[in-house]
Formats: structure tokens, C-alpha cells, sequence
């Protein structure tokens, strides 16, 4: 079996209502944005994978990808990776795209990706659901938060992520303690600062330090907050280790980090209570799950970042259901304009929560994911598409028939 054709398309997806996300002050979001892969198998088996984007930055992937990808053995994740950590010795990470080789290999294996990973079928829970909390996107004032949270609450969710991003630190403390107040006990509450990723591309952002994220830490402690996320740059190892030596509240973080080279020095020097690696940036599919063995070895919690689209969520889904699952699942919500409907953009079925705050695990053969077509027609421009054939055509104009040729043996050599 080999990839024989590979398409990428623009998914420009309109939402409902403008999105105004924490992390990047002053913008409002209103188009669903990503690139979508497909590969098709010379058996016809396809698979599915999707990359955040802004626009349409990735607009040359394809001829990159082409060489590098084509005539490969989909199931052989080992060298898929290979593939594309040599497509990014330019700077261009594209580890989302190993979703398209675990799609594959589950379709032909006749599994769903998170059994292919190791995960237990008879160790997961009875109703195979698994328990998410609702992670709110903007910032809104604390009165009007703590309504929220209570809504959410009533919809079944036993765990709210609350944002915080003021200039004055007074205001993040009152954000915290209005909503405590408002909703008691009974709703675990989690707390994002946003500081791993800090964009200040339209309106300025505030820039923490430790001291600050120290304060702030005590004031989340003294509200019974379970965790505190992303408080320090990304970069900031010392210092977020530093940070979880003296605070009371856990340390989340690593949703952006690039890899097992970088967890693995973050794990040495103790930064964080719970990973948080998505599957879909940095180090792909494998690089979390590598992360994920590295928590359950350590004692430590794994809960994967999931907020970019509904690919992401589905991908990060299957990584957390195949280990213990000691932490809820982060499901991004923000009516009205960021809602299972528009987040799970060309999805045939959004993943909805139930009364209860969980959320199916898929059974399905890898991802389990099926695209709405007429969806995909209507949001989505292809502006990439080469098969086996494609390849050996280009290769001859470029390179002329003798050279292209004996790249062929070559490569018919060493498959």
C-alpha cells in the first residue's frame, strides 16, 4: 500500500458571531480557518488530517509535500514522521499531517486510533464516554462570567476554564473571586492566563513575570481554583518551575511546545503538574503520546490542549482516551460565536457534551471521522492536488528524463 494522491484544501468557515479570543486582544475571529489534508491510498483508503491556520500561509505545502510523501507506505508511521521532519528542516512544522497516516493505518487495521496507541478497550469506562470541561475564549466582565459558568453548569459541565488577561492584576484576582462567589462548590474551576502564547498583533497584552504569576497563583489557591495554565512564556522553564515550587494550585501548560526535546527538558526541570501537548502543533500524534507515557511514569496529569477545530478535537480525543484519562478533556465552547457547530467545521456530526459533561470516545476505525461534503464544496478551495503519475510528470520537467529516471530506481530501491 502507497500514498498515491494527496489533495490540500482552504477551509474558510464564516461563524455565526464574531469570536473575540483571549490570546490575541482586540481581534475579532470570524471565519473557522484551517488546512485540510487528504490522502488516498492506491487501494483507495483515505485519511483525514488538519492544521490551524490564519490564512492561506501554507499556500506552497503541496510542492513540498509531494516528493517527500508520495509512494510512501501510509501505515509505516515511523518514516511518515521522518518525511515530515525532513519537510521542516526550513522551519515549517507540519506534524498535524501525521493524523492522515493513523487514519489510514486504523482503517486498515480495522481500529480506532486510540486503541492503536495502546489504549484498553476493556479498560475504558462503560458508557466509552470521557468526562471534558467547558473552556471558555473570551474575556467578559465578572458578573457577567459568573452567569456563564452557571449556564454551563446547568448544561451538565462539572468543570469550567475561565480566562483571564487584564493589565492590572486586581482585575484578574476579581474575575476569579466574582465567580467563585457566584457558583460555590460546586463547579471545579481551572484558570488560563494565556501567557504561553501572548500575541499583541492588534492590541497590546499584558507580559507576566514571576512575581506576578506567583500573586496570582496564592489569590487562585485562596479560591479553590484546581489549576493554573499557561502563567509564564513558554520558554520560561526555569522560571515555571520555579512558580510550581511555590504555589498551591497546579501548573498546566506545553500546548504550543514543539516536540519531545522540549518536554523532555521541561519534565527534567519540573514546570508543570499537567501536560497540556496538542497532537495537531508540535511534536504530532506520537510526540503526545510519547508525553503522555512520561506523565503516567512520573505521577504527574495529561490532559492535551484541543481549541483550534474540530480535527484537533477529535485528534486530541483519541490521545487522552488512550491513557488514564486522569483529568478532563478540554472542550472549547464560547456561544454564540464559538460553538460545537462552527468549531467542528466540516465534521459530518459536531462532538456535543451531554447532561453530563462527557463526550463519546469514537469507536470507529481510525479517526472516525466522516467530512460533510456539500460543506467541504461550499468552505473549501483545493489548491493542491498530485498523484503518483503527477509526480514522475513534474519530476521529468524539472529535473529531465534520464535524471528523473534513476530517481525512480532509487526510490523504487530503498521502498
Amino acid at each position: 500500500m502507497k500514498i498515491d494522491r494527496i489533495e490540500l484544501f482552504h477551509v474558510a468557515f464564516p461563524l455565526k458571531k464574531p469570536f473575540h479570543p483571549s490570546w490575541i486582544p482586540g481581534y475579532p475571529q470570524t471565519v473557522n480557518r484551517f488546512t485540510l489534508a487528504r490522502f488516498t491510498t492506491d487501494d483507495g483508503v483515505q485519511g483525514l488530517a488538519a492544521g490551524a491556520a490564519f490564512s492561506s500561509e501554507r499556500e506552497g505545502l503541496g510542492d513540498l509535500l509531494g516528493p517527500y510523501l508520495i509512494g510512501l507506505d501510509p501505515t509505516d508511521i515511523a518514516t511518515g514522521r521522518q518525511r515530515i521532519r525532513e519537510a521542516s528542516y526550513l522551519g515549517w512544522s507540519n506534524y498535524w499531517l501525521e493524523a492522515a497516516f493513523w487514519d489510514i493505518r486504523g482503517k486498515v487495521e480495522g481500529k480506532p486510533l486510540w486503541q492503536l496507541l495502546g489504549g484498553d478497550p476493556d479498560g475504558l469506562p462503560a458508557n466509552r464516554r470521557v468526562p471534558v470541561y467547558a473552556s471558555t475564549g473570551e474575556i467578559h466582565p465578572p458578573d457577567q462570567r459568573a452567569g456563564e459558568v452557571l449556564r454551563l453548569a446547568e448544561q451538565g459541565f462539572k468543570t469550567v476554564k475561565l480566562r483571564v488577561h487584564d493589565f492590572e492584576l486586581s482585575e484578574d484576582i476579581r474575575q476569579v473571586e466574582t465567580v467563585r462567589k457566584a457558583v460555590g462548590d460546586d463547579v471545579q474551576l481551572g484558570v488560563d492566563a494565556n501567557q504561553g502564547w501572548r500575541v499583541a498583533l492588534v492590541d497590546d497584552a499584558p507580559l507576566w513575570d514571576l512575581e506576578r504569576a506567583t500573586e496570582f497563583a496564592r489569590a487562585c489557591a485562596d479560591n479553590g481554583i484546581a489549576w493554573l495554565e499557561e502563567p509564564l512564556d513558554m520558554y520560561g522553564w526555569d522560571e515555571l518551575a520555579e512558580l510550581r515550587r511555590r504555589s498551591d494550585v497546579p501548573i498546566a501548560g506545553g500546548e504550543l511546545n514543539g516536540g519531545w526535546h522540549e518536554f523532555r527538558t521541561m519534565l527534567e526541570k519540573g514546570c508543570f503538574d499537567i501536560y497540556q501537548p496538542d497532537a495537531t502543533f508540535g511534536g504530532g500524534i506520537s510526540g503526545a503520546k510519547k508525553v503522555q507515557q512520561a506523565c503516567t511514569e512520573r505521577g504527574l496529569h495529561f490532559a492535551p490542549h484541543t481549541w483550534s477545530n474540530g480535527f484537533s478535537m477529535v485528534v486530541n480525543l483519541h490521545v487522552h482516551a488512550s491513557g488514564a484519562m486522569d483529568h478532563p478533556l478540554e472542550y472549547p465552547i464560547e456561544p454564540p460565536g464559538w460553538t460545537p457547530e462552527y468549531r467542528d467545521a466540516l465534521l459530518s456530526e459536531p462532538v456535543l457534551a451531554d447532561a453530563n459533561g462527557t463526550i463519546a470516545i469514537p469507536q470507529e476505525p481510525g479517526l472516525g471521522i466522516e467530512i460533510d461534503e456539500d460543506q467541504l464544496n461550499h468552505h473549501a478551495t483545493k489548491y493542491f492536488d498530485i498523484t503518483t503519475k503527477g509526480i514522475a510528470v513534474k519530476t521529468i520537467r524539472e529535473k529531465g528524463l534520464f535524471t528523473a529516471l534513476k530517481l525512480a530506481r532509487k526510490k523504487r530501491k530503498n521502498s
